[in-house]
């Protein structure tokens, strides 16, 4: 048992605590049975007036030793003076700065109220921080605080507002005592904690009593001036921020140079400090709403740094910057912000021999990957590929789009790391969500850009197992979201689409792009979709595809032609097909070409590669195909339907659904077919 400060052991007026009671709950006397229960309210007063005196009033004098043993000296040492982290004299009053050997009780209950203060602030007063009274007092004009902080200071503070003033205090004190230079390590890291708790404590005061707001702002705008000078003390900018962020408008206060250090110089300078990222992250993240559109620009601006953070901590990263990036995408970054996140991994790679760039070669571990590969590092201080680099690492958005594919060489000794494949497991969940906020902000031209972009770096990306096959797949199912978006893409870009399907090499290096390509010429290349899609056109892009699609099932598969998954042959005849059903002159090549898939599995050069399941597969969709086309008019109808056919009602009524077309189609084809001889 204890008992409390200010009550002699014995008396009636002690309370006793069992050490096993927190030192919140009431003190239990022996006339507690008889005393009325007190309400929440009273509990609350009790507790913040207890707060204040642990605070303010601990000892600043150092707790007794309490050794013992046989060989003891009867006379015990008179306990020292409390001292500051420098090893000077404590000249004011205990903080949990503060240093010593042996600490008292109500010192260590210093300790405990200050890291409960906080927390303690908020669910006392939940109403003051968020109701329309604390906004509108946290706009008044300095003069009318002032009155209103000599109003108060005339009458007896509750609890809560005495807590307050203490609590303003303390964390003044904390401050000054962060100047002060340490002897020891573990101390300075202490100080930068404290500082960081500083910091919000004060946010959270400032916005409970606007009258400590201009008290507050001559330490904290001397405190941005000495955060960047020690390593780690980085962290205390964020709450920094924050305060400014909440009060600089009632303030007037520009604090431009702060949020300029957390966009340019943090991420450029402590990417690979895991906290930090986090932080920053969910910082911009949580405040997206409180920026002003100069702020936000800025954040734009900055993706290029920011995206350091997520290259080198993607995985606890890729949830923050998903909910981020619809606030960074905009129709002048869209383009620039697509290649970072493709070139993603190589980022990762560059950040890698940069840090190492700096160590000497006994400082890296055996497992360094740049110990094995020395020629990443050489390349890296080389001036040739300096201009490479320095894009890959700018701090802002410049609006260029250089092209690294002399980087992807050089680093492909780095593609095994495990940081970089971790960053390249990322890339598909974050061009998800790039993609669903750029097509909520593209116009027409920012449509044509990201299509051909999808395009060209469907087939330049950093090599990193398993990597071009998870992007591909997303690139491709984006791309066909852009043509519904926008159908006339396939018409203005028909150069580089009969570019793409014109190769053979397109179907081994990118299948899910070249089928999902193939598919929209079949589904856009028309006049209802373009006026100004020609016959010369739609004859230009069959002639390209007939040939491909022979050269695919009509020889073996070697070494220059591999082998055809049948997705993409069906995909190809049924293209086919529908251009033939606009260009009805093609009708006959297309059907003596079904009926010779028909024949299929009699080949050599496929009976070996697919198997008879797959043969099936595509023998079925020839004769379905063909027997489309031998009523040219219905199979308008069906591979070609008109904006009005697309209407529900064309899937709900019976009389005129799709698929009664289809068996009527069937029923007419059948009869005819059985009507001929043999």
């Amino acid at each position: 048992m204890r008992s409390c400060r200010g009550s002699a052991p014995g008396s009636a007026s002690c309370c006793r605590r069992t050490w096993d009671q927190p030192p919140w709950m009431p003190c239990k006397d022996s006339s507690s049975s008889s005393q009325p229960r007190s309400t929440p309210e009273d509990q609350a007063s009790l507790l913040s007036k207890r707060l204040v005196d642990w605070l303010r009033y601990a000892r600043v004098q150092q707790g007794a030793s309490h050794s013992g043993g046989f060989f003891s000296t009867p006379r015990a040492r008179q306990p020292g003076p409390i001292t500051e982290v420098d090893g000077a004299v404590a000249s004011d009053f205990f903080t949990v700065l503060s240093m010593g050997q042996h600490f008292t009780e109500d010192q260590w209950l210093n300790v405990q109220a200050f890291s409960m203060l906080q927390t303690w602030l908020l669910l006392s007063s939940p109403e003051s921080a968020g109701t329309p009274d604390a906004e509108d007092r946290s706009e008044l004009e300095g003069s009318t605080l002032s009155v209103l902080s000599a109003a108060s200071a005339g009458r007896q503070l509750l609890p809560q507002e005495r807590l307050r003033k203490v609590a303003f205090e303390y964390c003044q004190r904390l401050i000054e005592q962060s100047n002060r230079r340490a002897l020891r390590k573990g101390d300075s890291d202490l100080q930068k904690a404290c500082l960081v708790e500083a910091v919000r404590v004060l946010d959270t005061v400032c916005r409970q009593d606007p009258s400590f707001l201009y008290r507050s702002l001559s330490c904290l705008k001397a405190l941005h001036g000495q955060l960047g000078t020690d390593p780690g003390s980085e962290r205390a900018l964020l709450p920094l921020a924050q305060f400014f962020l909440n009060h600089g408008a009632a303030a007037a206060v520009d604090a431009e140079a702060i949020y300029q250090h957390l966009f340019s110089r943090l991420p450029l300078e402590r990417f690979h400090s895991p906290m930090l990222a986090f932080e920053l992250a969910r910082f911009c993240r949580d405040n997206l709403a409180l920026f002003d559109p100069h702020l936000l620009g800025l954040l734009k601006l900055s993706f290029p740094n920011l995206f350091k953070f997520l290259a080198w901590n993607s995985p606890p990263l890729t949830a923050e910057f998903v909910a981020l990036l619809p606030a960074l995408v905009d129709a002048s970054t869209a383009v620039e912000m697509l290649h970072s996140l493709l070139d993603l991994p190589c980022l990762t790679a560059a950040l890698d021999l940069q840090l190492r760039s700096s160590q000497m070669p006994s400082e890296r571990p055996l497992w360094d990957t740049s110990l094995r590969t020395p020629g990443c590092l050489e390349a890296f201080r080389d001036p040739q590929f300096q201009p490479f680099f320095q894009h890959l690492l700018r701090t802002k958005a410049s609006g260029s789009t250089e092209r690294l594919i002399p980087l992807y060489q050089l680093l492909q000794p780095m593609a095994s790391c495990a940081r970089v494949a971790q960053c390249a497991q990322a890339v598909p969940t974050l061009l998800q969500a790039f993609f669903s906020a750029a097509t909520q902000v593209a116009d027409e031209a920012l449509t044509n850009q990201l299509a051909l972009l999808v395009l060209e770096r469907s087939n330049t990306l950093y090599q990193v197992p398993q990597y071009e096959a998870c992007v591909h797949r997303v690139l491709s199912s984006w791309f066909l979201v852009l043509c519904k978006q926008k159908p006339s893409l396939v018409l203005e870009l028909a150069r580089e689409l009969l570019e793409l399907v014109g190769s053979v090499s397109s179907i081994e290096n990118r299948a899910d792009m070249f089928t999902c390509v193939v598919w929209a010429i079949g589904e856009y290349l028309s006049v209802a979709c373009d006026r100004r899609c020609t016959v010369e056109l739609i004859n230009k892009f069959f002639e390209a595809l007939e040939a491909l699609l022979f050269e695919v099932t009509q020889s073996r598969p070697s070494a220059t032609m591999p082998r055809c998954p049948p997705q993409i042959i069906t995909v190809l005849m049924t293209t086919l097909t529908k251009l033939a059903s606009r260009s009805q002159d093609l009708i006959p090549r297309v059907s003596l070409f079904l009926s010779k898939m028909r024949t299929l599995g009699q080949s050599p050069a496929t009976s070996s590669v697919h198997s008879e399941e797959d043969m099936e597969a595509i023998r079925t969709r020839a004769t379905e195909l063909r027997n489309l086309l031998k009523m040219p008019s219905v199979a308008q109808f069906v591979l070609s339907p008109s904006t009005e056919v697309c209407q529900p009602r064309y899937h709900c009524d019976t009389n005129t659904a799709l698929p009664l077309a289809l068996r009527t189609v069937t029923r007419l084809v059948e009869r005819e077919a059985g009507l001929l001889p043999g």
